[in-house]
């Protein structure tokens, strides 16, 4: 998978693109430890738009990032799900934890 992060005034955005798995677990949690730590920071999108596939272990890595958000005070959103990747999240009621966008 393919992370790129980019910052503007107050806010950061995660576009992932490709497969979204247990083998994405570390370059997934380094990006958004990078963000979680500046103070800047408010809002934290992560744009799917650009995953084709995404199992268990990303949900969970998705759980992970809430959890670390709240306790940054950061409000994280997800963005541009679609196909599949909208189906899996929505069956996961993950649109009661995230905001969606």
């Amino acid at each position: 998978m393919k992370i790129d992060v980019y910052m503007s005034e107050g806010g950061a955005r995660m576009v992932l693109n490709g497969r979204f798995d247990f083998n994405s677990h570390r370059e997934f949690r380094n990006s958004y430890d990078t963000v979680l730590a500046d103070s800047a920071v408010q809002k934290f999108d992560v744009d799917l738009g650009g995953v084709d596939y995404l199992d268990s272990a990303a949900l969970g890595m998705l759980l992970l990032l809430r959890e670390r958000g709240v306790a940054a005070n950061k409000q994280v959103a997800l963005c541009n799900c679609h196909g599949m990747v909208a189906q899996v999240l929505e069956v996961a009621n993950f649109n009661k934890l995230f905001t969606m966008k």
